[in-house]
């Protein structure tokens, strides 16, 4: 465990220093992701595919209105492209699937393949030290085979040096990190005084979304008990989305005790 630790780390490392080398433009790199995802290559990435299906997980920008043709379903890898200008990442942009276009008038540094460990691992860092990019570094991260990233992103959710829109990314993506651990990381949050408003209310959102109906418990438990009205009120609201029978009967209970 601890020889495999220091190897990733040094592969990181590696990888931080040959972005820090690469001159000013694009710079690409590649690596494996999770089972289950997958994309077209070019703006749709989705999750939880299986046997053709692409489960309740489809990001996609710009224009995508084939709904009929399915999942694309090229199973990975993850492409990332980061803009680099004066020296510092400005925009990070990932894609699955397909081949990276010819480059354009700007430079362009293809660092190739990278281990999907060492791909994680700068990019969290990169959330952490990229300032308004730093959102965006987010979402890549997740995609990494055989990585475990729920604890960095409670880390990131938790520091409030950085930007709101990162915090909130990582939120999120706490939320689609399957298990009790990460559930539990959402609830702390919640429950947390130091923690905004925004970034609690963005929790109990993650929480909605968890597979399942796991956090129909902690959503009841906190639209029962949690000291912020804003907060209890967007507990009820993704309850009344869930259709589950304890949300209805707690509704049933809520009623009963106004009359």
């Amino acid at each position: 465990m601890i020889a495999s630790l220091v190897l990733a780390l040094a592969l990181q490392g590696a990888l931080a220093d040959r972005v820090a080398a690469a001159p000013d433009g694009d710079v690409r790199f590649s690596f494996a992701t999770r089972a289950g995802v997958c994309g077209n290559g070019r703006n749709v990435i989705s999750l939880e595919c299986d046997d053709g299906s692409c489960g309740r997980h489809r990001i996609s920008s710009g224009n995508y209105y084939d709904d009929d043709a399915g999942c694309p379903c090229e199973p990975g890898p993850a492409r990332v492209a980061l803009r680099k200008v004066g020296g510092r990442i400005s925009r990070v942009r990932t894609y699955v699937g397909g081949a990276w276009r010819p480059a354009g008038d700007a430079p362009v540094t293809d660092l190739g393949a990278v281990p999907a460990a060492a791909a994680a691992r700068y990019l969290l860092d990169l959330a952490h030290g990229a300032g308004d990019a730093g959102h965006d570094a987010v979402f890549p991260a997740v995609l990494a085979d055989s990585i475990t990233v729920w604890p960095d992103l409670l880390r990131l959710a938790r520091t409030t040096a950085l930007p709101r829109e990162t915090r909130r990314s990582a939120v999120f993506w706490l939320g689609q990190a399957a298990g009790e651990a990460a559930t539990h990381g959402l609830s702390e949050l919640v429950d947390d005084s130091s923690v905004e408003l925004e970034v609690k209310e963005s929790a109990v959102f993650a929480l909605s979304q968890l597979r399942h109906e796991e956090g129909v418990p902690t959503l009841i438990r906190i639209a029962r008990t949690n000291a912020s009205p804003s907060v209890r009120k967007k507990a009820l609201f993704w309850l009344g989305q869930s259709d589950d029978p304890r949300a209805i009967a707690l509704f049933e209970e809520i009623l009963t005790e106004k009359r």
